[in-house]
């Protein structure tokens, strides 16, 4: 798979589905539609050994596609699944502990960047990437204002990358494109209709390759 050159680049967030073999099944069709830069698998509302299983299935198939497999908010279970990362949608600290335990043998990104304030604070400690949004973030068809903001802010200003959460809307990963951030992440954008996830991911790389703006070595 071609990396795109220079521009905003797709992060996929792995749907809250219990059945394991389904989710997985889904997540691999979706990263059959082009290119992706990494998928975040959150735990949702799995105790920890089940999440390990659903782990353990999900790094392999987004590692073989080409795509970084970083894992939400368990250190040991990224180790166990063998993923490329962690994400930690935590404080500067929790960060800061985390890249002096795992970093560079992992990926380690993330932050509760809400405002310009954490935002510092968290690149302070210098993580791989900052995220600006929640996970689930994604509740209407449009980034939120908020987030889209803050990106453009980072981005203008800050070398670490950062990921921006788009909207339900596959559209709004332009305008997180056009701000720009170089990854945006969607969730519902993708997987809101299962069988359609690949043209999708297909559709996004598309208007990204022909509307983004580039950026400047």
């Amino acid at each position: 798979m071609t990396e795109p050159e220079n521009r905003c680049r797709l992060v996929l967030i792995v749907p809250d589905i219990a059945d394991v073999d389904e989710q997985a099944r889904i997540v691999a069709d979706a990263l059959k539609g082009g290119d992706v830069a990494s998928v975040i698998v959150p735990q949702y509302g799995l105790d920890d050994g089940t999440f390990q299983k659903h782990a353990e299935k999900l790094v392999p198939l987004i590692q073989d596609a080409g795509a970084a497999a970083l894992i939400s908010g368990d250190s040991r279970v990224a180790g166990r699944a063998k993923a490329d990362g962690l994400h930690l949608s935590s404080n500067a600290e929790a960060l800061s502990e985390a890249i002096d335990k795992h970093a560079p043998k992992l990926i380690v990104g993330g932050g509760n960047a809400a405002d310009r304030h954490h935002a510092l604070e968290i690149g302070e400690v210098r993580p791989d990437y900052i995220f600006f949004g929640k996970l689930d973030g994604d509740i209407k068809p449009e980034a939120h204002p908020k987030n889209l903001a803050l990106g453009e802010w980072w981005a203008s200003m800050i070398e670490i990358p950062c990921i921006v959460m788009g909207g339900t809307d596959p559209a709004s990963a332009l305008a997180v494109a056009e701000t720009g951030a170089e990854f945006v992440a969607l969730r519902l954008a993708i997987f809101g209709d299962p069988a359609r996830a690949p043209s999708v991911v297909a559709e996004i790389n598309a208007l990204l390759d022909e509307k983004a703006p580039r950026f400047e070595d």
